[in-house]
């Protein structure tokens, strides 16, 4: 096996975000960075401009990422999210602020027991991030 990578497909009501869902979540870890991105040309079977491939690092992690204009039955669920371990306060609050903003808080920050500072969101693009303080 070389690689074990999560990927993101964007579609459906979210099509045509990929692009800026990566730039965020960029924007908020550091370390990130954008290793690629290609996107559909004019006369291509995808709208011109959305995201054919996408690879991405958010920290050490990689990831990859499409656009998809076809009809699935499926989208985003926070059955499957991305656990951010913050390491300070700050960290967390400016992260749960960014993602958390045009989205849906699914648990506020809070000591949850388990946690002294934890929070649960789906951001607008709908991708789920549980964001950790211990």
């Amino acid at each position: 096996m070389k690689d074990v990578v999560t990927f993101l497909m964007f579609s459906g009501e979210r099509h045509g975000q990929a692009k800026a869902a990566i730039e965020t979540y960029v924007s908020l870890f550091p370390g990130s960075a954008i290793e690629r991105i290609d996107c559909y040309g004019p006369g291509e079977d995808q709208p011109e401009g959305t995201v054919r491939t996408a690879w991405f690092k958010l920290g050490a992690r990689r990831f990859m990422a499409i656009d998809s204009a076809g009809p699935h039955a499926f989208n985003f669920t926070p059955s499957m999210s991305l656990f951010v371990e913050c390491e300070t306060e700050d960290e967390l609050e400016r992260c749960y602020a960014a993602l958390s903003e045009g989205g849906q808080v699914l648990m506020p920050l809070d000591n949850y027991g388990f946690s002294r500072r934890f929070g649960w969101v789906n951001d607008r693009f709908g991708v789920s991030w549980q964001l950790n303080f211990t």
